[in-house]
């Protein structure tokens, strides 16, 4: 078989995932920036045989079988469309839809498609979470009840070296990034392990905007939201998207009649519990243990990023266009735009003091046209749209004149 062709589009993070697909026996065709700076440097740890390109209009005419979307975070839909038209299969970043109305014509594009479409979800992967979805798939747990997903992110507001590399301008979209919105990496992980999809959701945030001299553009203040959603099993999931409290940890819990699963916070080690009067033949009712990758690319997958996962993530793309098939869930595009629905419908709840709003499916045509002319964001898009709605619990807050002044400063701005 011939080397799958990628493009990538957006050489920041982009450039990451690509190595893991070369360990796969792909080939890098053509890149696509709209940062010069970016592309330039890209551009010449690829190479000469690396088509460079600045307009993804042309880049999706070169020849290629799957592009890589690592654009922004909140648009990627319009891009996954032209990739649908062409029938190039699609790698997506983060969620899969910025507005609801692109997840309508996200979905209506696709289903007109041959096109493969995985969302890049990779924390299901790390080593913890698959652990975790084996004990769920073993059914000592059963029936599921509640699961959790923490995914807290908190960094040091004077670090400028983190925002020369992830914030470099004043409408970057992480000063506009809604608590719930970055919420895959809490969500993708219980959804994977449970099988559940949400369907109602509610959420609260707390409010704590930075204080005194330090370098910020961020017009959000919220340092976490917590996400209840009710899924179509019956079960409850309890999630932050993006937070930033405490000390930094990735943290997931499941929890059924009979037992419960979680990584001990912040480590990869696992504990498992069950009653006395529920534990498994030959078990015990308390399981402390360091899980293993059991995977015959061990190797490979230790030496990729984010705990692993980047490498199996990209080994799950490229099986699907091997045997011409969907991803399953979560990864597949009706759970991708759950997922964005998801992160999307609970900041309006956080904005309207906890209001429950139900997840649409987009396959229903009364979903669709419900949603199919809302286009509200927080966020400036690259195509000159301003945001319409806030992006904080505390509406009108902003940084002060003195924290952007300092980080126009350490950016030379």
């Amino acid at each position: 078989m011939e080397k799958i062709k990628i493009g990538i589009f957006g050489t920041g993070r982009g450039r990451d995932i690509s190595h893991n697909f070369v360990k796969l026996g792909c080939e890098i065709v053509a890149i696509c920036d709209f940062n010069a700076e970016r592309l330039q440097n890209a551009a010449r740890g690829f190479g000469d045989s690396v088509a460079v390109y600045s307009d993804f209009d042309s880049f999706i005419q070169h020849d290629m079988d799957a592009v890589i979307l690592a654009n922004y975070f909140h648009e990627h839909a319009p891009y996954a469309i032209k990739c649908f038209e062409k029938g190039i299969h699609v790698f997506s970043e983060c969620i899969s839809n910025g507005t609801m109305a692109e997840g309508v014509e996200l979905i209506k594009a696709f289903e007109k498609s041959n096109s493969i479409y995985m969302l890049a979800e990779n924390y299901p992967q790390m080593i913890f979470n698959r652990e975790i979805k084996r004990i769920c798939d073993s059914g000592t747990l059963g029936k599921i009840l509640y699961a959790e997903g923490e995914y807290n992110h908190p960094g040091d507001p004077k670090d400028t070296s983190f925002l020369k590399t992830y914030n470099y301008f004043e409408k970057h979209w992480r000063n506009y990034l809604p608590r719930t919105y970055y919420i895959t990496h809490s969500m993708g992980p219980i959804m994977h392990a449970t099988g559940a999809t949400p369907k109602r959701v509610t959420a609260f945030a707390s409010f704590a905007g930075v204080q005194g001299e330090v370098p910020t553009a961020s017009h959000v203040g919220d340092q976490v939201a917590i996400v209840m959603t009710q899924n179509d099993d019956g079960s409850i999931f309890r999630v932050t998207g993006c937070a930033r409290f405490g000390a930094h940890h990735n943290s997931y819990r499941v929890c059924g009649t009979k037992g419960q699963v979680e990584n001990v916070r912040g480590t990869d080690d696992i504990m498992l519990r069950y009653n006395e009067w529920t534990k498994p033949e030959n078990a015990k009712a308390v399981n402390n243990y360091t899980p293993e990758w059991n995977d015959y690319e061990e190797e490979k997958i230790k030496q990729s990023g984010h705990g692993g996962s980047d490498y199996i993530t990209a080994r799950m793309f490229i099986e699907c266009i091997k045997e011409n098939k969907q991803p399953e869930h979560p990864f597949d595009i009706y759970s991708a735009v759950a997922m964005s629905s998801v992160a999307i419908l609970s900041h309006r709840s956080v904005l309207e003091g906890g209001v429950p709003y139900d997840i649409p499916d987009f396959r229903n045509e009364d979903d669709c046209k419900r949603y199919e002319n809302d286009r509200a964001t927080p966020f400036y898009t690259t195509g000159g749209g301003v945001p319409d709605i806030p992006c904080c619990s505390v509406t009108d807050f902003a940084p002060t004149d003195e924290q952007v002044a300092l980080y126009r400063k350490s950016l030379n701005l």
